[in-house]
């Protein structure tokens, strides 16, 4: 018999660009600067909507798109059957619902979801959006909605709860992510000292300060399949 939800091992996954590039989206920006080939000032800061937010909505709808015909892969699959037998709190950087859609029950979304958008002036005023965004399109208070998204250059109001949920996991586990965007990169520096902790990707990040730690050299799909081997000795 298995033990009780609330004697499950708490797992808490930090996931990024590198698992969802596995069905096909790209979630971040590459090396040169550019998203689907947009300047990244362009498209996801502040700045970029006040001085073209055509252009903005233009992209994110065209995003909202790309991921409506997005599915969840073998990763996304493998993390969700892993409420089997873990307590799993799913973080993610992406703002895909591919995570959702696989399964997972608790999913932390630290950059905002492509399929709700907010009013410009008061992030409390969300709304669910299926299709497009358009100017002139206003939320209750009157101005202009926009994408759900944490831009550049914005805080990441999400970040206070991610932090306790790191702190307190028994195990925490990182999947398809360079470490290197701030914020969530930090997010690592919170898990207790005494939690086994692994990392999945292609290429692995440079971790030498993190103690108990085992490196998963591999892609999201493979290496969530070798990490459950793994965490099936520590049920």
């Amino acid at each position: 018999m298995k033990e009780s939800s609330s004697r499950k091992k708490k797992l808490v996954v930090l996931t990024g660009a590198g698992i969802s590039a596995e069905s096909g989206l790209r979630t971040f920006r590459d090396s040169d600067g550019l998203w689907e080939g947009y300047e990244v000032t362009e498209v996801a800061t502040p700045r970029g909507w006040r001085k073209n937010p055509q252009l903005v909505l233009d992209f994110y709808n065209m995003r909202r798109r790309d991921v409506g015909n997005a599915v969840p892969n073998a990763a996304h699959i493998g993390l969700a059957e892993l409420e089997k037998d873990f307590d799993v709190h799913i973080i993610t950087q992406n703002i895909d619902d591919l995570h959702e859609r696989a399964g997972s029950t608790r999913v932390l979304h630290l950059h905002g979801e492509i399929f709700k958008m907010r009013s410009e002036a008061d992030e409390s005023l969300v709304y669910e959006i299926r299709g497009d965004i358009s100017l002139g399109q206003l939320a209750t208070d009157g101005t202009q909605l926009r994408p759900n998204i944490v831009w550049f250059e914005e805080p990441v109001p999400m970040i206070g709860e991610a932090i306790p949920l790191v702190r307190s996991a028994d195990i925490f586990v990182v999947v398809g992510t360079s470490l290197v965007v701030y914020p969530a990169a930090g997010l690592v520096d919170y898990a207790p000292a005494h939690a086994p902790k692994f990392i999945v990707d292609k290429k692995i990040p440079y971790t030498s300060p993190i103690h108990n730690l085992v490196a998963i050299e591999e892609p999201a799909s493979v290496g969530v399949n070798l990490l459950r081997e793994r965490l099936a000795m520590l049920v």
